[in-house]
């Protein structure tokens, strides 16, 4: 024994022969000796835990024990056998593949070798130790370790312990494919009785049993084995009992029938056709298990029997009527067909949140996979054309979207999506499934009205169960879609068109906004833009329209039936409708193209908003223009006038974008610069020739008159552009042309309106003629030539008011282009404006501040102040009740005789149009209670007129009129009226004071500057500055501090533009030609600053701001140190 102890020490921990019996020459150990080491395994075994269930030490001091044990009986027999290192079975159940996967090889490679020798010499082996007692279990034929193996591995497959499942049941696949000794029969024996359900047994235990067996099934069906005895004996009975076995453990638990299933497919698989038929399809209870399928509803059943189908490719009478028969994807996914089966998708929602096997077959029958012609040739997102595709199987076209429609109405929405919500999101999860493999033609079809439907219910309300699914489900959409721009219009479509374009608005989320915003390609707009235009005249209705073939040139043309667009035909909703007209030329936003292709785009908008917008066609609802090839349709529904007036409002926007597009004078005038105005008037005129054809509306004789004026000019104006001449003049050519088109869409969108401006404007631009060649002759320019700028200015300002975006940007560049040109009248006609106020003058507290504030900058011209007390009468008002600004007048008033002569005999009418709509609101406001309408049309009016006056300061930052800009700027910025009526006018002005004026780089310069003037707004500026801070008293306390907080700030600001406005003053004065009187008036206004800063405690001035204003200015300093 001391000897067998040594040999023991020698060899690895668990490295043990498999068995061991003493030689032919040895007779040391006797059978008793050998008895009682066998009782001991046996007593050790009896008192450990199951295998698969004890914990890890266990296990591990079990083994231990065992290889001790037997080390010394291999030690002292004195003969080594191969060893099978039971400890190997701890890896099984790792949690890491590769360590299962290895422990799973060194497994079946000892045992292989443990049963070649056994298989070599039976008989030693049956005499040596053994692992376990002997059972009749049908394995004899195996050597004992592969036997204590196999029955290791069956329990191991019911272990929930980690990944012990699958690491057991894979070497059990490998033990039984390795070891061909193995009998399937008697293993199918051995795994009913290892894991057989006791009635003891409860919960997990029950669990873990029932998944035991369904490993172990399907360990032995990837095997391999159960193939071959189909092969070697056709007529084994062991198929249909395996089959028969696996229905029997599926009706156990309702998640084991769908895992059974795939068990079966999988050994399914690997048979022979004729087998398939013969053995599983024939096994028993089979076929009254499909039978009752369809009552049941159960979808593994289903699953089973479309891909045996698949398989065999023959129909069998045993499948019953699961399937049609005879079987055709057609016959199956019929409407009829797929009603019968409704309980079975119901029911396929058992294995959630995961989708039933039974889906992705579904998925494959009804879109089979599809290949391109040509692979390498550019996607369907950047033709317009259709991709003609080949497909695996034989069904054309036409039975593929008859199925997916079938499939879509019966079972997503018939079946699914009016059911619970575990239905809901298993038909959201099966379309996802779908989406790979959808042409986009099919899009319309899978996203229906009531899914639409349904997705807007459930995304309006965040807190619903099934928010996050359909949340997921978009996402997917979205992902699909890519950079297809096919898929992309055909998903923006079908979710518009079933939600009546408030898709986004209705979900709360941006959807349909970041679809939109992806377009890259001229091909994905132009197929957008044909979308859209089809759905605007709904085209599916207007497919048996007679159309009207109308020719442009020909007044005989054949002309076709007339068609009653009142015959009941409804057609899309003015909501969608107005979604189309808007987002149509929205995807221009952020397109980025080059010019050639933009300007394709961008005609084919402008021609769908013209004819829809602007047209009306009497016969029938389609016509053909012979002249530009063109076929045009309008819906059968007559438009209704709101959508006219937003195709024209999208036509103004889209010509004021391309307005503001940088164009070189030598693009203006290349024969290849493509401009859009000038395209849209030629289509406009094309048009308005073909017979049957006609505007939404009549125009009267002065609209019809201005109509043709502006046509005429517009024709004139690109003429002269693209003769070419000085840079500015093409420049403005360019302007007033746009203005002109914008002025003739307004014309027919508000007729009678602006007949007038359309009239002057006109004029405007023929002065504009005479005073290009007057230049170009280089004559001097006479006073009439210059008078007309006035009646531009007056003109374009007056077309502010009321007016739309895109008309008021046109006015802007037309402004921008003759700022220089504009006059000192024309400029106080527009300064005005900024000065005129609709509210009364208050009779305000003794102590407050706020005339004297107005005092300090009451400069402007004597002539505007009889303007104002004219004005003043049209209010209707008290004269006692004037404002601040007639207050300031009566004081500061010092030429009266030059007022007289400048203003005298004028009244409202005689004013410019601007003066007129200031006293059109006056009359508003008399007439109305409150006048809160009239007050914002004021203040509306004043920011439009600053936004030209900031033009003119943009263009013009050292021209002398800046003074007088600032003067009236400053004056009103100081009324305390401006902020009170509106802090947006009063914060716009003060940006204008500090960004353009004051704090600009730019100052007036040279003799044209008013010395007078800047003295006297240095006078002002400085007093200002050094006016003290006065509390008002109020009787509540809280609204003391509120309106006492308010007061602080002003002051603060007023204080900080006349310091700012002060340092700006000096550096004109400093560039301008005073004499010395002047120049000693510019020394008292700055002594007497500093004497009220020595002298006075209660001056707010700062130290710093005097110390600055003498480091600025040096001859200051050197005055005043002369003057000491």
């Amino acid at each position: 024994m001391k000897k067998g102890k040594e040999k023991s020490g020698d060899r690895a921990d668990g490295d043990v022969p498999t068995a061991s019996i003493p030689s032919a020459g040895t007779n040391s150990i006797k059978s008793m000796e050998r008895k009682k080491e066998r009782k001991t395994v046996d007593k050790l075994r009896r008192h450990g835990a199951s295998d698969a269930d004890a914990q890890e030490n266990p296990i591990m001091n079990l083994d231990s024990k065992v290889n001790e044990t037997r080390g010394q009986m291999v030690a002292s027999s004195g003969n080594a056998l191969p060893a099978f290192h039971i400890d190997v079975f701890k890896d099984l159940a790792s949690a890491d593949a590769s360590l299962r996967e290895a422990a799973v090889e060194r497994l079946v490679a000892e045992l292989q070798e443990v049963h070649r020798a056994y298989e070599g010499n039976k008989e030693l082996f049956e005499s040596g130790l053994k692992l376990e007692a002997e059972k009749d279990d049908g394995l004899k034929d195996c050597a004992p370790s592969v036997r204590y193996a196999i029955r290791r591995l069956v329990r191991g497959t019911s272990s929930s312990r980690e990944c012990a499942r699958q690491g057991f049941a894979l070497g059990l696949t490998l033990l039984i494919c390795t070891i061909s000794s193995i009998k399937v029969d008697s293993l199918l024996k051995l795994i009913v009785e290892t894991l057989e359900v006791s009635a003891s047994m409860k919960g997990e235990e029950v669990r873990d049993c029932l998944l035991g067996r369904l490993f172990s099934y399907g360990a032995l069906a990837r095997s391999g084995r159960l193939n071959g005895l189909c092969v070697s004996d056709p007529n084994t009975p062991v198929i249909k009992e395996f089959v028969s076995v696996l229905l029997t453990l599926s009706t156990k638990k309702s998640y084991l029938p769908e895992p059974a299933v795939t068990v079966i497919l999988e050994l399914a698989e690997k048979m022979q056709v004729e087998h398939v038929l013969n053995h599983i399809l024939e096994a028993p209870g089979l076929s009254e298990w499909f039978n009752d399928a369809v009552g049941a509803g159960n979808p593994d059943a289903l699953l089973l029997a479309l891909k045996v189908r698949e398989k065999v490719s023959v129909d069998s009478l045993n499948i019953g009527n699961i399937l049609p028969y005879p079987f055709s994807p057609t016959r199956f996914f019929s409407s009829d067909h797929l009603t019968l089966l409704t309980q079975c998708w119901k029911n396929s929602t058992s294995c959630q949140p995961r989708v039933h096997s039974v889906w992705p077959v579904m998925v494959n029958m009804i879109l089979p996979v599809m290949i391109s012609q040509a692979e390498d040739v550019v996607s369907a997102s950047n033709s317009l054309k259709k991709n003609r595709r080949n497909r695996k199987s034989s069904l054309p076209d036409e039975e593929i979207e008859k199925n997916v429609q079938n499939f879509c109405e019966v079972i997503i929405e018939g079946a699914l999506l009016t059911s619970s919500h575990d239905r809901k999101h298993l038909a959201l999860d099966v379309l996802l499934l779908l989406l790979p493999r959808l042409p986009a033609s099919l899009v319309p079809v899978v996203l229906s009205y009531k899914l639409v439907q349904g997705l807007m219910d459930i995304l309006s309300t965040k807190d619903s169960w099934l928010f996050k699914v359909a949340h997921h489900f978009i996402k997917g959409l979205s992902d699909w879609v890519g950079d297809d721009d096919v898929r992309r219009v055909a998903v923006i479509v079908a979710l518009q068109k079933h939600s009546n374009g408030k898709f986004d608005f209705i979900t709360k989320t941006k959807t349909v906004k970041a679809l939109l915003a992806d377009f890259k390609t001229e091909s994905g707009c132009m197929l957008f833009i044909q979308n859209l235009m089809n759905l605007f005249v709904d085209e599916g209705n207007a497919s048996d329209e007679p159309s009207d073939q109308s020719q442009t040139t020909d007044d005989n043309s054949e002309m076709g039936s007339l068609e009653d667009k009142d015959s009941g035909v409804m057609g899309i909703s003015d909501s969608l409708k107005s979604w189309i007209v808007e987002s149509m030329p929205s995807i221009l936003k952020s397109l980025k193209l080059e010019p050639e292709e933009k300007f394709r785009v961008q005609k084919e908008i402008l021609k769908f908003l013209a004819v829809q917008g602007l047209f009306s066609a009497s016969l029938g609802s389609e016509v053909t223009s012979f002249e530009l090839h063109e076929k045009f349709r309008w819906p059968k529904a007559a438009t209704s006038s709101a959508i006219c007036k937003m195709c024209i409002e999208q036509m103004q926007s889209l010509l004021a974008s391309v307005q503001k597009m940088d164009v070189s004078p030598v693009l203006l005038q290349s024969s290849e610069f493509s401009d859009l105005g000038s395209f849209f008037m030629q289509f406009l005129s094309t048009l308005r020739s073909i017979p049957s054809v006609s505007l939404f509306r009549v125009l009267s004789d002065e609209d019809e008159e201005a109509y043709q004026k502006l046509q005429t000019m517009e024709a004139s104006l690109y003429k002269q552009e693209r003769r070419g001449g000085p840079e500015d003049f093409m420049y403005k050519y360019h302007a007033l042309r746009y203005l002109l088109i914008q002025l003739l869409l307004q014309l027919l969108l508000h007729p009678a309106e602006f007949t007038e401006p359309v009239s002057e404007i006109i004029i405007c631009c023929k002065k504009a003629f005479v005073l290009s060649d007057v230049l170009e002759s280089g004559e001097d320019v006479s006073d009439s030539d210059v008078l007309w700028m006035d009646v531009l200015v007056d003109t374009l300002v007056s077309l502010l008011p009321q007016s739309s975006a895109p008309i008021r940007s046109a006015v802007e560049e037309v402004f921008r282009c003759f700022s220089y040109n504009v006059t000192h009248d024309g400029l106080l006609q527009m300064l005005r404006i900024i000065k005129r106020d609709l509210k009364p003058a208050r009779h305000r507290e003794a102590d407050s501040d706020d005339e004297d504030d107005d005092d300090l900058l009451d400069i402007e011209e004597d002539e505007d102040d009889d303007t104002d007390e004219a004005q003043t009468v049209e209010t209707g008002e008290s004269e006692e009740q004037t404002d601040d600004s007639e207050a300031v007048v009566e004081v500061d008033k010092e030429s009266p005789e030059e007022s007289d002569e400048s203003d005298d005999g004028m009244d409202d009418d005689a004013m410019f149009k601007m003066d007129t709509y200031l006293a059109q609101i006056f009359k508003e406001k008399k007439n109305q209670a409150g006048g809160e309408t009239a007050q914002s049309q004021l203040v509306l009016f004043k920011l439009r007129v600053l936004s030209l006056l900031e033009i003119y300061l943009q263009t013009n930052p050292g021209r002398p009129h800046v003074l007088t800009i600032y003067s009236y700027l400053a004056r009103a910025f100081v009324n305390p009226q401006t902020t009170e009526i509106s802090e947006q006018l009063g914060q716009r002005i003060w940006g204008i004071l500090n960004k353009k004026i004051v704090k600009s780089k730019e100052y007036p310069k040279g003799a044209d500057v008013d010395n007078v003037l800047l003295v006297t707004l240095l006078e002002r500026n400085l007093k200002l500055a050094s006016r003290p801070f006065k509390k008002k008293k109020s009787s509540a306390a809280d609204q003391s501090k509120k309106k006492q907080s308010a007061a602080w700030k002003r002051h603060k600001m007023l204080g900080s533009l006349a310091q700012d406005s002060t340092f700006w003053i000096l550096k004109v004065i400093d560039a301008s030609n005073f004499s010395e009187d002047e120049r000693h008036s510019v020394f008292h206004a700055v002594k007497n600053l500093l004497t009220g800063y020595f002298c006075s405690k209660k001056c707010p001035i700062k130290s710093g701001f005097v110390r600055e204003i003498f480091r600025r200015r040096r001859g200051l300093r050197t005055i005043f140190l002369s003057s000491l």
